[in-house]
């Protein structure tokens, strides 16, 4: 896949856990976003998610096109990798084009050790594969996941989906939305949905954190705020340890 680049990421917070947005000088597409830990539970929107025949369905009732399969298949991508063994052709879920992020974490804590995205809509199978690899193996901020760390992996994939332009910096729902802000086509960056929430942040103050990580230095002011484009989106998102895998793969 064309888009794919090797790069080092500007949108960090003030730990190495956190995920980044590359700079456009090294990076077009390729996007490391900002991550916080999460229960194994399937979640869409900072939300529980039921399941009903083996599908998600969101609280309002709608079907999560986003399924714990995709989860399955990250690791059997990284295990075919790892540890050199085939991979299976028999792809369950569907072929649709959505921008993704795929995020590894480790341990009981929940650890971060790699979470890598694209804002580009390319179909699934192909994208969810180079993009599992890339993560794992290619995140500037960490070194790759080893053979010794498979069996303590925990794996969340993010499907982006409502992309809207917003009227200003405010118009979007702390929890509900990620947001994605340029200024001046130079200074861009992005949070997942979750992020807001999760610090407790207001609109101001995403904002504002968005522009630093994005590597604007100058004074914030209202006007500032006021020339920032502002796009926002939902994720859907599902998520699956290591020992889930695991029983998948006895039971199958």
């Amino acid at each position: 896949m064309n888009d794919s680049k090797s790069c080092k990421g500007v949108l960090n917070d003030h730990s190495s856990t956190d995920n980044e947005i590359h700079s456009k000088k090294q990076c077009k597409q390729d996007i490391r976003a900002h991550e916080y830990d999460e229960s194994d539970s399937k979640i869409e929107n900072g939300k529980k998610a039921s399941q009903q025949n083996g599908h998600l369905f969101s609280r309002d009732g709608f079907k999560m096109v986003a399924s714990v399969d995709m989860c399955y298949y990250c690791f059997d991508v990284l295990n075919s990798h790892l540890f050199n063994k085939p991979l299976s052709n028999d792809v369950t879920f569907i072929n649709d084009r959505f921008p993704i992020f795929v995020t590894w974490k480790i341990g009981k804590e929940k650890r971060l050790r790699g979470c890598i995205g694209t804002f580009n809509s390319n179909p699934l199978h192909s994208t969810l594969k180079e993009f599992t690899l890339s993560s794992a193996l290619r995140d500037s901020r960490f070194s790759p996941i080893t053979k010794e760390e498979f069996d303590q992996l925990h794996v969340s994939v993010s499907l982006l989906v409502d992309f809207e332009l917003c009227k200003d910096y405010i118009d979007w729902e702390v929890g509900i939305h990620g947001i994605r802000i340029d200024l001046h086509g130079k200074y861009n960056a992005t949070f997942l949905p979750e992020v807001a929430s999760e610090r407790k942040w207001d609109h101001e103050t995403t904002i504002d954190t968005l522009l630093r990580k994005g590597g604007y230095r100058g004074s914030i002011t209202d006007q500032v705020r006021r020339d920032v484009r502002v796009t926002r989106y939902r994720s859907e998102k599902v998520s699956v340890s290591y020992q889930q895998y695991l029983d998948w793969k006895n039971e199958n």
